[in-house]
């Protein structure tokens, strides 16, 4: 069966039970249009990844296809990438204010608005791609997302996870935290306040910029994405050392952001189906870049050069004691702060637990030598 065969089947199979299902944290609204008096409608969705960008791209434009046919086009959502409509880092102001009904972006992008926003975006050393999920979906994590949205008239949806990242691009090689003292660097959110206390410059770029700004020596590193992203970009061409693992990013989780009112004045099938499509995105997007990367970062090494390095322990030591600090410090900087941190910490706590005899076990009984 072919990959487009087997996509319509399962828009199909969702789309048969979407009416019913209701995920946490946001229910369809009561004063919703009812179902036989909907006309169809398009949305704009703007996004900060460029159009069709290897993978965050691919994911932004696999979300408004599966909700254009799950509603059997009721509701088409038209893509526009970054600075076709509004700037990458305006998606939550240009969603908020109407000017488009949807985005696609990361919460950190937003942490000068709202600052407990990085929570949902990435926390160094804190949860991977599964344990997240299981915070967001069954912990609480969502619902507390959504209400820390609330005032802003947007809702948030988890719309692809990640995984985890690579640590970044680099002009020269690191030996010790002594080649962090200086070091400028494109790295956002919580990753980029723990470079900043270990003696690095973080700047903040939308990935459109990063080739330029490394190869014109305005930073002297960028973080992006992963092999498969980072490839496409052609950041092997202006670094040579690619540095792993993510500490700044266990998993990215990207948002979609709906505006309330557009939201709200939908039936409550097609809220049901943007729901559904959102949490679709969220696992295709991990399986897209889960199946790429490695064959990607095949691609650099053995054709572009790429010299692939493992931060020092001492390095990596620094960092964590770094962003325990400053999680701890965002966590206590509001009232809501303080619940969305507790959550997550909590949660994070009872999943490591568990992560230590499932997985981790397991990654270390099938890696034991013969």
């Amino acid at each position: 069966m072919t990959t487009n065969t087997t996509r319509r089947h399962l828009i199909s199979a969702l789309a048969a039970g979407s009416a019913g299902l209701a995920l946490s944290g946001c229910k369809p609204q009561e004063n919703a249009s009812s179902t036989s008096d909907f006309r169809p409608v398009t949305w704009k969705m703007v996004t900060a990844w460029p159009r069709d960008f290897p993978g965050l791209g691919e994911g932004a434009n696999y979300l408004a296809q599966t909700i254009t046919e799950m509603s059997g086009g009721r509701l088409h959502v038209k893509v526009y990438g970054g600075n076709e409509l509004v700037p990458p880092f305006e998606v939550f102001d240009a969603v908020s204010n109407g000017t488009a009904q949807m985005g696609h972006a990361a919460a950190y992008y937003w942490k000068g608005k709202v600052p407990e926003a990085q929570f949902f975006g990435a926390v160094p050393f804190g949860m991977n791609a599964q344990e997240t999920n299981a915070w967001l979906y069954e912990g609480g994590g969502l619902a507390l997302w959504q209400e820390l949205y609330k005032p802003f008239g947007l809702i948030p949806f988890p719309a692809g996870q990640t995984g985890v990242q690579m640590g970044g691009w680099f002009n020269r090689e690191i030996h010790s935290i002594e080649d962090i003292k200086g070091l400028v660097m494109r790295i956002p959110g919580l990753g980029g306040e723990v470079l900043k206390r270990a003696g690095g410059s973080p700047k903040s770029l939308p990935g459109a910029e990063l080739f330029t700004a490394l190869q014109t020596g305005n930073i002297d590193a960028t973080e992006w994405v992963g092999p498969y992203n980072d490839l496409a970009f052609g950041l092997y061409q202006a670094a040579k050392y690619y540095y792993y693992p993510g500490w700044h990013e266990p998993t990215a989780c990207l948002e979609c952001l709906v505006n309330k009112d557009a939201f709200n004045a939908l039936p409550a099938d097609l809220q049901a189906i943007v729901k559904i499509a959102t949490r679709a995105t969220n696992a295709q997007l991990l399986d897209n870049l889960t199946a790429r990367n490695q064959a990607a970062l095949d691609t650099l090494v053995e054709k572009h050069g790429v010299q692939l390095r493992r931060f020092p322990n001492d390095v990596l030591r620094e960092f964590r004691k770094h962003a325990q600090a400053v999680v701890a410090e965002l966590g206590q900087s509001s009232p809501m702060a303080t619940r969305i941190y507790t959550s997550y910490r909590d949660f994070a706590t009872q999943a490591g637990r568990w992560m230590k005899i499932s997985e981790q076990a397991y990654f270390a009984a099938r890696d034991l030598p013969a």
